[in-house]
């Protein structure tokens, strides 16, 4: 097996390239400390999602390189890679992870504004009269 196993997760608009090895449990988000990225817990605890479903967060060092969308956006796109790296990792883990439902990329999207309309649903005011 290599060094290093590599994934991509996407969530909304947000895509996350994870490289994951084993280690110490450092997870690295653009180059910061991932409590630094997301300052939030919620936050924090979604991303640490797939390594507490095999109760190895201090087992594997994960790199991760995300852009577009938010930050919620991209915490699950971070999720979604870390879980897809894992199985490839170990072939084992595919049925914790199904389970856990954290191999399944999450479809909404943003639905697109419409012409003539305020947003994508929302009208204007109509007036009778």
């Amino acid at each position: 097996m290599s060094e290093f196993v590599q994934a991509t997760g996407r969530r909304k608009r947000a895509v996350a390239r994870v490289r994951m090895a084993l280690g110490q449990g450092v997870i690295t988000v653009n180059n910061k400390p991932f409590d630094e990225y997301f300052p939030r817990p919620q936050l924090q605890q979604i991303v640490c999602q797939p390594l507490e479903a095999l109760e190895s967060r201090s087992r594997y060092d994960v790199i991760v390189k995300t852009e577009g969308g938010g930050v919620t956006g991209q915490a699950g796109a971070i999720r979604h890679g870390i879980a897809r790296a894992l199985v490839v990792m170990d072939e084992a883990s595919k049925g914790t992870m199904r389970k856990h439902g954290l191999l399944t990329r999450d479809p909404r999207e943003k639905e697109s504004k419409k012409y003539g309309r305020k947003r994508a649903r929302k009208r204007f005011q109509f007036s009778k009269r």
